[in-house]
């Protein structure tokens, strides 16, 4: 049976990569976070202190580094920084490294080779519309902008980085700005996208529904 590419996009804090990770697991295919590979050249760039403005060393630090994805886990040069990589302080920055345009299309040419065979999962802000356009489903999931800042300020507490509601807010508001008029690339539902509000949908119905999705396409291919 031929093995399809999944996308799966949307704002900040719409529980993209825990659908994707979860969808993945359910009809055994492998999950790619790309937002998190993004997060890893951040922390690189806050470690080198390297400017935002500064693209073509940002571009210089991704050559230099080996950034991998496998699932929940993020590696840098084979060290795993899962945990690091979800800091508010990277989640304030992110946006800054993905608006460049060379970034991205470091970037988009890795991940476009990660899913050339099929049979994955991938969760991001532009994967329905630039990285996989030929993605045989696509799914864009949202939520209301207080219930996305609940979500991270809980998931930031679990790590033991404890940041008020009001900062959280704050810079997921930022996101959305940022992510939505960027030049490069913005987030937008593609055209033959399936557009799912999550704000008050359980995490296990929302799984079904995605499974029954996923296994018709995969039945109709």
């Amino acid at each position: 049976m031929r093995k399809i590419k999944i996308a799966i996009d949307g704002p900040a804090g719409a529980g993209k990569s825990t659908a994707a990770r979860l969808l993945a697991k359910r009809i055994d295919y492998v999950y790619i976070d790309t937002g998190a590979m993004y997060r890893a050249l951040t922390l690189l760039a806050l470690k080198h202190n390297i400017g935002w403005d500064d693209e073509n060393n940002l571009v210089a630090l991704f050559e230099q580094h080996k950034i991998d994805q496998y699932g929940s886990t993020t590696l840098i040069d084979g060290i795993d920084v899962s945990d690091e990589i979800r800091t508010n302080k990277v989640s304030r920055a992110v946006s800054e490294v993905c608006r460049h345009r060379d970034v991205r299309q470091k970037m988009v040419k890795l991940q476009r080779q990660m899913a050339q065979q099929g049979g994955v999962v991938m969760d991001g802000r532009d994967i329905g519309t630039v990285v996989l356009p030929d993605a045989e489903l696509k799914i864009f999931l949202t939520a209301s902008l207080e219930v996305r800042a609940k979500r991270r300020m809980d998931e930031l507490r679990q790590m033991g980085k404890p940041i008020p509601f009001s900062e959280v807010l704050a810079n997921i508001k930022q996101r959305d700005k940022m992510d939505s008029t960027r030049k490069i690339a913005p987030l937008r539902k593609a055209d033959d996208a399936v557009v799912i509000d999550n704000s008050f949908l359980p995490i296990y119905e929302e799984i079904d529904i995605l499974e029954t999705m996923a296994r018709e396409k995969i039945a109709d291919i």
